[in-house]
């Protein structure tokens, strides 16, 4: 049986997409013309890099104001900015950054000229501020950033770690990102499902991203210079996803003098190496549990034995007697997992992901860049089911790709962007149940998509980003292969301290996992490509929000969003390994609103955030139900403080309301065929089946407060730093699950003191 298409549901949208590229190439034209006339006049480009200048490392979405334009823009993740349209005169820059010196310089731009600079920035030891968005400043206002957090890792050092920092229960802070349980690090964004979020490192896939049943992420904070977070509506450069991006950007290593740095916490132990080489620089960072004792106080007191590692390393490469203003960089990536109980009744676990990841950066004489990445990621896992009576269960992923993309930007501030992307895919998935009966999904498949953007800066009474991502084939069998992915965002100040901004856009997605939602616990998700049974899912993304910065100390986001999401896949419900399809088709709706505030008093930093939201998905003609990720209330309240003597504390409260379970209406008694035995007596091959109901109903309300105190001591040319944070302070008995074996109650993390220890030379 064939899934229907989704054809006839995005038809109602070709209009609005021929017209949208039909702008599109217009505005194109339109612009190359009007630069060649009306804004042919005495004017210049001034770029530059911002860097710190004890390491090197570039600087993330630091300011840059030119006082008599009243001008500004920031540096992207490269620590890299441009401004072009400049009048020839001179002119007084000021480069600030949060927790460094300002510095001010004098330029001149000359007509026809290109004025580049680089800028060193010393560290005044004032620590950042909690999560915040950050935006590219055009004439005092933010574009292009509804739904996206960037965030500088040295902004989220000081909030309360746990057993110690990791960008992804960091996410958990941000309204619309929910999670189920404190067991995890596993994330759920605005009504999505886990598997329709993008995580990437260095332009390289990551398909599994956590350690040991979610606990931490497999990418380690100290390699991160910065990432960017899309909750939805991201722009043409991402695909093959539905719900959000994560653009995890790593640190290049000391560029000045060599260094090393070592780290030790309740349950891993690490150690990084880095320093100058020949026109470049590189880091190598190796992480290993070395206990998995306290790993039981995540699993409310069960044993799992758990070992892991994750390794990164990476060398870059820049001279000008080479390639001017060019960059090359190799990164490899490893991480390894192993669930082994040495005892056959148990089922063992095993998986891993591995990249080896190519980037080529080159600046031009003209406001011109581009860049080439080559990635080659790979995905292994597998069940091994011992004598336990459950499925052996293989996957293994084989991602290649390559993609160039070039930007450009106009006399009249205008940009323009564009790429190509291919993309091979591998995937294979193997069953098989006690008696030897085999399911196995092998697909594979190429996807070749190119994307056009246009940004529209040159007006001061709003700013508009229109693209489109054209896909001439696509990896899934199953529905049209030619696809138009068509996605426009504007901002509209309406006052200096008040905009509004709005995005829309069409995504889709044809890689699947075979993962159940109803799972307390996901080990690992195996990946495949979608069936030929099935239509690659797709979705469309509604969003709009206001900002209101009523002053520097002062920040308020209102967003709200609405997304419909066609032909995503369920595990069925009716599945056979032999007689019916792992997957069956289901449609999805999400709604809500989201409050972000950030207040800078005396010496505290005030973040709170609350988000309600709306989940429903539905399949089988009507019949609907609620995930286990939807949760409509949600609070956050984070409080920063540097104590002075660099002693910093923080502390962090989270609400949110009770999770949906399905409810368990009896027990009855079948016939398992993977325990047939010998045995004369049929009826010992019986065991109790659980009959889940129809209804669901809803977990206790939860909410817990983590408090962290650190310090910092510098002995000589070592630093030293200390931490100290406690988990759920008053031992909030958060419910995670009943066993529907028995009906026990099963709690989340109960009052969890750590100490981490990191010393740097």
């Amino acid at each position: 049986r064939r899934a229907p298409n989704t054809k006839n549901i995005l038809d109602p949208m070709f209009k609005i997409k021929t017209s949208i590229v039909l702008i599109f190439i217009f505005l194109f034209f339109f612009n190359a013309y009007q630069d060649q006339t009306i804004f042919a006049q005495d004017t210049g480009i001034f770029r530059g890099f911002v860097s710190d200048s004890l390491s090197g490392e570039p600087l993330p979405y630091a300011n840059i104001y030119i006082k008599e334009l009243n001008r500004g823009t920031s540096t992207d993740f490269r620590g890299y900015f441009l401004m072009a349209s400049l009048p020839a005169s001179k002119y007084n820059v000021m480069v600030s950054y949060v927790g460094y010196k300002t510095k001010a310089a004098e330029i001149e731009i000359k007509s026809d000229a290109v004025i580049s600079i680089n800028v060193w920035l010393s560290s005044t030891n004032i620590q950042m501020k909690t999560i915040e968005s950050y935006g590219t400043r055009i004439n005092d206002k933010i574009v292009s950033d509804l739904g996206l957090q960037r965030i500088a890792m040295h902004d989220i050092e000081n909030l309360p770690k746990g057993l110690e920092l990791d960008i992804f229960r960091t996410l958990q802070y941000i309204p619309g990102v929910q999670t189920t349980g404190d067991v995890s690090s596993r994330f759920y964004v605005r009504g999505s499902s886990s598997n329709e979020n993008l995580v990437m490192l260095d332009n390289a896939v990551i398909y599994n991203p956590f350690h040991a049943v979610g606990i931490m992420g497999t990418v380690d904070p100290d390699v991160v210079n910065s990432l960017e977070f899309y909750k939805s509506g991201f722009p043409v450069e991402y695909t093959n996803r539905l719900s959000s991006v994560i653009n995890i950007n790593s640190k290049d290593g000391n560029k000045n003098s060599f260094g090393a740095k070592a780290g030790l916490s309740m349950l891993t132990a690490k150690v990084m190496f880095e320093g100058p080489i020949p026109h470049g620089s590189f880091i190598l960072n190796v992480r290993k549990n070395y206990t998995d004792a306290i790993l039981k106080k995540f699993r409310n007191d069960n044993y799992m034995p758990a070992d892991f590692y994750d390794f990164y390393a990476k060398i870059n490469y820049s001279n000008d007697d080479f390639m001017k203003n060019s960059k090359y960089s190799i990164s490899a990536y490893s991480s390894g997992d192993k669930i082994l109980y040495n005892d056959p009744t148990k089922e063992d676990f095993t998986w891993n992901n591995r990249f080896l990841s190519f980037n080529y950066f080159q600046i031009t004489d003209s406001p011109l860049y581009y860049q080439l990445n080559i990635a080659y990621s790979t995905f292994q896992g597998e069940r091994i089911p011992n004598l336990s009576g459950g499925k052996l269960m293989t996957n293994e992923v084989k991602d290649v790709t390559a993609n160039v993309e070039f930007n450009y930007v106009y006399d009249n501030k205008d940009s323009f962007s564009g790429g190509i992307k291919i993309t091979n895919i591998r995937t294979d998935l193997l069953l098989k149940n006690y008696m030897g009966l085999e399911k196995n999904e092998e697909s594979d498949g190429t996807s070749l998509s190119a994307f056009l953007k246009y940004n529209m800066l040159r007006f001061s009474f709003f700013n508009l980003e229109v693209g489109s991502r054209f896909h001439g084939t696509k990896l899934a069998g199953g529905g049209s292969k030619f696809f138009i992915e068509p996605r426009a965002s504007i901002t509209i100040p309406i006052m200096p301290i008040l905009s509004f901004k709005g995005s829309w856009g069409i995504f889709s997605q044809d890689l699947v996992t075979v993962s159940d939602e109803n799972e307390v616990v996901t080990i690992f998700e195996p990946w495949i490509i979608t069936p030929i049974y099935l239509t690659p899912s797709s979705a469309i993304h509604y969003n709009a929000g206001i900002e209101y910065n009523p002053s520097d100390n002062i920040s308020i986001k209102l967003e709200g969003y609405y997304k419909t999401m066609h032909d995503i896949t369920i595990l069925s419900p009716f599945r056979d390994l032999t007689y019916q399809n792992l997957f069956f088709p289901a449609k999805s709706t999400a709604y809500g609103l989201e409050l972000l505030t950030n207040y800078k008093i005396m010496n505290y930093d005030v973040t709170i955030s609350y988000a309600w939201m709306n989940t429903t998905k539905e399949y089988m003609a009507g019949y609907s139900f609620k995930p286990r990720y939807d949760s409509p209330h949600n609070i956050n309240i984070i409080v920063e403080t540097a104590l002075g003597n660099d002693w910093n504390a923080s502390c962090a409260w989270k609400y949110s309301s009770g999770t949906p379970f399905k409810k368990i209406d009896g027990y009855y008694d079948r016939l398992n065929i993977d325990i047939i035995s010998d045995t004369p007596f049929l009826v010992d091959s019986y065991i109790p089946f659980m009959v889940q109901s129809s209804r669901f109903g809803r977990l206790p309300d939860y909410h817990r407060l983590d408090i962290s105190v650190s310090k910092k001591i510098q002995i000589n040319d070592v630093r030293i730093a200390l931490d100290l944070s406690v988990l759920n302070v008053y031992n909030r008995q958060n419910v995670f699950y009943f066993k529907r074996e028995t009906g026990e109650r099963v709690n989340m993390l109960p009052f969890l003191p750590s100490v981490n220890i990191k010393v740097e030379l």
